[in-house]
């Protein structure tokens, strides 16, 4: 894509030794990199013997993979990655693991990504803050990390657990520290769509900091404690109610709207018109979890029908494939899409 540079893995130190078109051994010259690769009790190379249906058999620094060609290929791509994220001073569990599994799968299925090079390395986006660096763990994932990097206005719309908060606040975490924006405002609908507050017990703090504390969440992960602290009380770091950001103009700041399905279409309206010189918008949701009442249509989903297309936006939709949380997350996504298009099904079949 234009406009992006592209990050590429680390040399590899590993030797290939081919003796059929299904078998091959690999042989990697770092000892403690190596254990590292495999897993304690080998358990990496069991979740690549599980998903891609080889066979692997470490033998000290080295690997024998057996399989089928297409699958003995993804293995050798994905191990040859997490080598060199070790190489790199990185660490690697078993969620990187199924990330880079999922990866060099989607090579072979000829996604159209920038980050594939067909049947050689795997290369990941990936967003880098002081305290922590986070690699893309799916192909969708890989495209939103650039889409972020490269358009003013970014949406990343689909289920839960694919990331696209967690990945929005670490994006706009990485602006703040690199000086490319001087202020991160994060806001969320809290309650309702209509924000009904008044019956909650406290302060407007304590009103509104529970619906935000995945924001929260997500900033103390990529920033150390005391300094997100700091941030805050010295308004560098803004997390408010939707509510709060009529009749602001945000410049030269990341701001990020969460939970984005459940505003109206002028609140909408109201959140995209903040942006500012020098200003990065993010908004996530899912609108298949709309909770607006029967009849108010999503500000999210009309603003998806309009903005399409409109210079600068850029729209990036996860699906069920792309959760990163427990696999069971996924399963229960599919189960509810799969029941929602057999209510839809029903309904146009009654018309």
């Amino acid at each position: 894509m234009n406009g992006h540079e592209l990050i590429s893995s680390p040399p590899r130190q590993s030797k290939t030794t081919a003796t059929d078109a299904n078998h091959f051994v690999l042989t990697f010259e770092n000892n403690r990199f190596a254990s590292e690769l495999f897993g304690q009790f080998d358990q990496n190379l069991k979740l690549l013997e599980e998903r891609l249906r080889i066979e692997a058999h470490p033998r000290g620094n080295s690997v024998a993979i057996s399989g089928d060609v297409v699958a003995t290929n993804q293995a050798r791509r994905a191990l040859d990655f997490l080598y060199g994220r070790l190489q790199s001073g990185g660490s690697i569990d078993t969620s990187d693991v199924e990330g880079a599994i999922r990866m060099a799968v989607a090579a072979d299925d000829q996604l159209q990504l920038p980050t594939m090079e067909k049947k050689a390395k795997l290369t990941m986006a990936q967003i880098s803050t002081r305290k922590k660096t986070i690699v893309a763990r799916t192909p969708t994932q890989d495209a939103y990390i650039r889409a972020l990097e490269r358009s003013e206005l970014v949406f990343g719309v689909g289920p839960a657990g694919t990331g696209k908060t967690y990945l929005a606040v670490a994006h706009a975490a990485q602006l703040l520290e690199r000086g490319a924006v001087d202020r991160i405002v994060l806001s969320r609908p809290a309650v309702e769509a209509g924000e009904r507050l008044g019956f909650l017990p406290g302060d407007m703090k304590e009103k509104v900091d529970p619906y935000l504390r995945p924001l929260y969440d997500a900033l103390y992960d990529m920033m150390p404690g005391d300094k997100v602290e700091r941030a805050i009380t010295a308004g560098v770091i803004e997390i408010a109610p939707l509510a709060f950001m009529r009749g602001r103009t945000l410049a030269n700041a990341a701001v990020i709207l969460d939970e984005a399905q459940n505003t109206t279409s002028m609140q909408m309206k109201m959140f995209l018109t903040r942006l500012g010189e020098n200003g990065r918008m993010i908004v996530t949701g899912d609108p298949s979890q709309v909770d607006l009442p029967r009849g108010v249509k999503s500000g999210l989903v009309e603003a998806l029908q309009i903005l399409r297309g409109v210079e600068g936006v850029s729209v990036v939709r996860f699906k069920d494939v792309d959760v990163v949380r427990h696999p069971m997350v996924a399963r229960i996504v599919r189960a509810y899409e799969a029941q929602t298009a057999v209510h839809d099904e029903s309904e146009q079949s009654d018309r």
